[in-house]
């Protein structure tokens, strides 16, 4: 896979796991992170077997998540 397709899927990933997380969250009557709060630490299994957590990457580098629904749809 090449690095391009690669980071979409990264990028899509964290997407879905970050809408999971919210959904979640509004189920649980837990409220919702705001803007600026630290995003909650959460852990997804790789395609390499390996377990990336969100915490191994604070303080390495900056995590910009932008979501939106309609992209990469016909709609």
């Amino acid at each position: 896979m090449d690095e391009r397709r690669a980071g979409l899927v990264r990028f899509l990933l964290i997407g879905v796991v970050v809408s999971g997380l919210l959904a979640n969250a509004s189920t649980t009557g837990a409220s919702p992170p705001g803007t600026g709060d630290q995003a909650p630490d959460f852990e997804l299994p790789g395609s390499d077997g390996s377990t990336h957590r969100l915490s191994d990457f604070r303080g390495k580098q900056v995590v910009v998540l932008a979501w939106f629904p309609k992209a990469f749809t016909g709609g």
